[in-house]
C-alpha cells in the first residue's frame, strides 16, 4: 500500500495552513514538512496495525499481518484453513464363519485329555470364555477347531449365549 498520496496530502494542508499566516508561517512548514513526514508514516502505520489486529481477530485462526518493505506497508493475509471433508469410515469387512461340519462327521463320540496350563493362561482363558459367553472347555474346543482347521475361526453355536441371560456350564452324558 502507497502511502505517499496520504503523505502529499498532508503536506498541501500544511501549506494552505501556512499561507494564511504569511511568509514566516510558510517558511516554518516547510521546514517541518520533513520530520512531520516521518511522523505521518509511523501514524498512519500503527493505525493499520490496529485495523489489521481487529480483523485478524474477526478471521480467526487466519490473519492478517502488516509488514514494512521499505516507506510503504504490505499486507500479508494468512487465511484460516478449510476444514477436510469428512470422510464416512468404509464399513469393516466382515469373513463370514466358515460352516459347522456336517452332521455325519459329529458321531457324538467325546475324547478326554488332560490339559495343564500355567496359572497365568489359565487365567486368561477363563477371562476370555466368559467375555463370550462360554465354558471354558467350549472356549478351548473351539480354539483347537480354529487352529487346526488354518485360524478360521468357527462361528459360536448359541448355546453359551442363550436369550434368557441365563447361562448353564458343566457336563451332560
Amino acid at each position: 500500500m502507497d502511502l505517499t498520496p496520504y503523505v502529499d496530502n498532508l503536506r498541501q494542508e500544511l501549506a494552505v495552513a501556512a499561507d494564511a499566516g504569511g511568509d514566516d508561517a510558510r517558511a516554518l512548514a516547510e521546514r517541518l514538512t520533513a520530520p512531520l513526514e516521518s511522523a505521518t508514516r509511523l501514524t498512519l502505520l500503527n493505525a493499520l496495525s490496529a485495523a489489521m489486529g481487529e480483523v485478524t481477530r474477526e478471521l480467526a485462526p487466519g490473519s492478517v499481518d502488516v509488514r514494512l518493505r521499505g516507506l510503504d506497508p504490505e499486507f500479508v493475509v494468512t487465511a484460516p484453513p478449510t476444514p477436510e471433508p469428512v470422510r464416512e469410515e468404509p464399513e469393516p469387512v466382515t469373513v463370514p464363519a466358515p460352516p459347522p461340519p456336517p452332521a455325519d462327521a459329529d458321531d457324538g463320540a467325546m475324547a478326554r485329555i488332560n490339559f495343564r496350563l500355567p496359572a497365568h493362561l489359565k487365567a486368561r482363558a477363563e477371562e476370555a470364555a466368559t467375555a463370550e459367553g462360554l465354558s471354558v472347555n467350549a472356549w478351548l474346543v473351539r480354539a483347537v477347531s480354529t487352529a487346526l482347521d488354518g485360524g478360521q475361526r468357527a462361528a459360536p453355536t448359541g448355546r453359551g449365549r442363550p436369550s434368557g441371560g441365563r447361562s448353564f456350564t458343566g457336563w451332560v452324558r
